[in-house]
């Protein structure tokens, strides 16, 4: 079965609120038109840089063709840590604690995004307004409708856009999906993703004063203002509704967007999911254990399914998917229980009327026939997506960017039409075209503004 491509017009909706941002007019007025030439450094600032920040950091730190002219975070403490790092290696980046007045400086070109998901799509539109080309964190949105909003940002204003879900340029996955398309598993018709993670208790934590040094006001944002607690602060933040998507949205976009991408599919017609918090009891809010169903209504009465399943404790592995090196090397046929390799299993399979193809790692591999014979497979082998990104920085070829914007969105879409399935406790039917829920407009709020709103003046524009 041939798989439709993913649809990549715009919407044509008529903008329904405010002018759009205050600020963003401001950046806008003074945006910069440099483009960077052939044989120009690239000046990229990095935004968040306590957690995933730093791989940013290391990522960039190691092309040549690159300087990391500025580093911003709201925790003074992170900030100085990462500036004394770059110092040592002959580096000395601007510092700043405001992305607004990071964005005023004319001489960056791009900014590289590794805040809490909350921030993600405001904090991108704002860097096209200004003139700069966005490496954006997964998810890019923390709901469906900024999401499109920063598509239409990054169309408006000319810019590179590239979404970090970097296993588009992994060659051994590239070279799998590239193999599916072509036929391998025959008639293809189920793709799942696997998110089985370990993840311990957060636990309860009071109310204190905010850290010395940290710009909790910064740090909120869009979301609510709430009581400092050490849980909705570093990482633990991905636990709730605020400010992030739980594991689906955390780990799990990563593999929802192989799945996506192996089926060569858009927007599924119906979204389901079930789940639960499980076992804990603690402060998080999202669910730690979540079963997700997508299906798509293809040409000549054809239908394909995408499945997702979040899982956070004691699992199995599956397909090989989390085994380890050893055991996939020795083992015929899938291994199970603890004792077949690390805890964690997270990967993919896809299924198709001559055999199944496991990714994972990196690598993959497939079986084949019912006697589920060795097919290929490969090895992992090192990524290159910020190599990918400031090429296309300099090339200005849209085209040749490995995960831009629109096909970001369109992952993380299914993140938030799961969320809301889950939170609403119903099936959603879902018209691909409109990106809205038919009939449902308690679904629809959620899917725009995370039942939350956003807090001035930081407010996703709705006009870009």
């Amino acid at each position: 079965m041939k798989m439709g491509e993913t649809r990549r017009e715009f919407l044509k909706t008529s903008a329904t609120g405010a002018a759009g941002l205050a600020v963003g007019s401001r950046l806008g007025a003074f945006a910069s038109s440099r483009r960077a030439g052939a044989n120009d450094r690239v000046r990229v600032a990095i935004c968040g840089l306590h957690g995933r920040g730093q791989d940013h950091i290391q990522g960039y730190s190691a092309l040549n063709n690159v300087e990391i002219a500025a580093l911003c975070d709201i925790d003074e403490s992170v900030l100085r840590e990462r500036l004394a790092e770059l110092s040592k290696a002959g580096s000395q980046p601007k510092t700043y604690v405001d992305v607004r007045k990071l964005l005023e400086d004319k001489s960056i070109d791009a900014i590289s995004i590794a805040t809490p998901n909350h921030w993600h799509s405001l904090m991108a539109i704002w860097g096209c307004q200004a003139g700069k080309d966005v490496y954006v964190e997964k998810p890019c949105s923390h709901n469906l409708w900024e999401g499109r909003q920063l598509v239409r940002a990054a169309d408006k204003y000319g810019r590179m856009v590239q979404h970090g879900t970097q296993s588009r340029s992994l060659p051994p996955v590239m070279e799998a999906v590239s193999k599916i398309r072509e036929g391998l598993l025959g008639d293809l018709y189920l793709s799942r993703g696997l998110c089985y993670k370990w993840r311990d208790t957060i636990g309860h934590t009071p109310v204190q004063p905010v850290p010395a040094g940290v710009d909790y006001d910064l740090w909120t944002g869009p979301a609510p203002q709430r009581p400092f607690t050490r849980n909705h602060f570093h990482y633990n933040w991905h636990w709730f509704w605020d400010y992030g998507n739980g594991d689906v949205g955390n780990q799990g976009v990563h593999q929802m967007d192989i799945a996506r991408w192996g089926l060569g599919l858009g927007f599924p017609n119906r979204i389901s999911a079930v789940g639960g918090h499980f076992m804990f009891d603690d402060d998080q809010q999202t669910p730690n254990t979540l079963n997700c169903a997508f299906e798509y209504d293809l040409p000549g009465g054809k239908r394909a399914m995408l499945e997702f399943e979040v899982r956070h404790w004691i699992s199995n592995h599956e397909a090989m998917i989390g085994a380890g090196s050893e055991a996939a090397e020795s083992a015929e046929h899938p291994q199970l229980g603890p004792n077949a390799g690390t805890h964690n299993t997270v990967g993919n399979i896809f299924y198709g009327s001559k055999g199944y193809l496991a990714i994972s790692d990196g690598g993959y591999r497939s079986w084949l026939g019912k006697e589920q014979q060795a097919g290929p497979s490969a090895g992992e082998s090192p990524e290159d997506h910020f190599a990918n990104f400031v090429s296309c920085v300099i090339s200005r070829k849209k085209e040749d960017l490995r995960a831009p914007i629109e096909e970001g969105h369109i992952s993380a879409g299914l993140i938030h039409l799961a969320n809301a399935s889950y939170r609403l406790g119903r099936t959603l039917v879902f018209d691909p075209e409109t990106e809205q829920v038919k009939g449902d407009e308690e679904a629809n709020r959620l899917l725009r503004d995370g039942d939350r709103g956003y807090r001035p003046p930081f407010v996703v524009p709705h006009q870009v």
